[in-house]
């Protein structure tokens, strides 16, 4: 069983006449996620300053069964049955941790 963390980067563009509405369900979404799901580590996610239609989340799970876990909750197909008019694009990059603390 692979126990190797899954760390991973997702980058949005939201249509911005929908972007309250996103933010809301992103938000709901997340909280869950974290709340009710032991698999899932961290989930931060950012808008850029000047262009708050660019989303940007750093996902942790615990190990490649949490991630396809998290992939199959109510709230997270929720989320992406809800959003999906909403995104106009969508790239998940799988990254390499270099440093990650939290306090």
């Amino acid at each position: 069983m692979d126990h190797k963390r899954i760390v991973r980067m997702a980058e949005l563009e939201i249509d911005p006449v929908h972007l309250d509405d996103y933010r809301r369900l992103l938000i709901e979404e997340i909280e869950a996620s974290v709340r009710l799901e032991e698999g899932v580590l961290a989930l931060n996610a950012v808008a850029l300053k000047d262009a708050p239609e660019t989303i940007r989340i750093l996902e942790v799970y615990r190990d490649v069964q949490a991630y396809e876990a998290h992939l199959q909750t109510p709230h997270f197909l929720k989320y992406k049955r809800e959003t999906q008019m909403m995104v106009r694009s969508l790239s998940l990059i799988d990254v390499e941790p270099v440093a990650m603390v939290s306090k």
